[in-house]
């Protein structure tokens, strides 16, 4: 398990996260959706160990400030919101980045079934600054994936952990990405992401975070946050959950284009 206790995080002198208790499940998606400015990235860091806290974090029960990089590196792979490359860089080379630490360390024979997954096979020679956004978020992917490749080592479970993963992807690779974040967690890993996408989150998560002022406002099933009271406070317009005939999932319309509008 991923497990937040009274977890607080302070970015220039002004409290962001406010006191969060949470526990992802390893085998189950979670998506963390929200408002702009709600704590979503920051609470991703501080999950990640890449930003100081106080409160616990701990990934199956060791506590993430107090791991070695290396140990830290071998339980979980981060996918940060937008990443930027200064030098000239094969996608090969790219992704072998995410082989320079954890338990799947040097073996570049990843390299190209990470890039098949992610709908890129044979791209390895290209330059990566000459690709599209949406094909270097893939990269991207790729990169995280071959970090921890398989969901379950030594018995102990890896957390895929992503900030908007599809948000510069069109919709067939927003869901070719989601089925292999499906297939991770069916395989015994974790993955802990953060979502606009509403419908997106309740199609593909097992349970949903909302964020709202760096609070957790609810947590639960995406029928019980997308399709409960609190959506709609958090994001500050009416919003109405619907499900189509069955077995349909739960998805989302605004009310109006405008905020308080009959």
């Amino acid at each position: 398990m991923l497990t937040l206790r009274s977890l607080r995080a302070v970015l220039g002198g002004r409290p962001v996260l406010h006191g969060i208790d949470a526990v992802a499940r390893a085998g189950r998606v979670t998506a963390i959706i929200g408002p702009n400015g709600s704590g979503k990235t920051t609470l991703l860091r501080a999950i990640a160990g890449d930003l100081p806290h106080s409160g616990s974090v701990a990934i199956d029960g060791a506590e993430v400030a107090r791991l070695k990089p290396w140990d830290l590196a071998a339980r979980r792979a981060v996918l940060p919101q937008a990443t930027t490359l200064a030098f000239p860089f094969t996608v090969a080379e790219v992704v072998r980045l995410g082989l320079t630490a954890g338990p799947h360390a040097g073996r570049s024979e990843l390299v190209e079934p990470a890039l098949a997954e992610v709908d890129l096979p044979g791209f390895g020679p290209r330059l990566y600054q000459e690709l599209s956004g949406g094909q270097q978020a893939r990269v991207q992917l790729a990169r995280v994936r071959v970090q921890v490749w398989d969901p379950v080592v030594a018995g102990r479970p890896c957390w895929l952990i992503l900030d908007e993963p599809v948000a510069a992807l069109d919709i067939a690779h927003q869901l070719a990405v989601m089925r292999v974040l499906r297939r991770y967690a069916d395989a015994g890993g974790g993955v802990v992401m953060v979502l606009h996408d509403l419908n997106l989150a309740a199609m593909a998560a097992d349970e949903v975070w909302l964020l709202h002022e760096g609070r957790l406002l609810a947590a639960g099933s995406p029928a019980e946050v997308i399709g409960g009271a609190e959506l709609a406070r958090a994001y500050g317009c009416p919003l109405t959950a619907n499900r189509p005939a069955p077995p349909g999932a739960t998805f989302v319309l605004p009310h109006a284009l405008w905020a308080g509008a009959a």
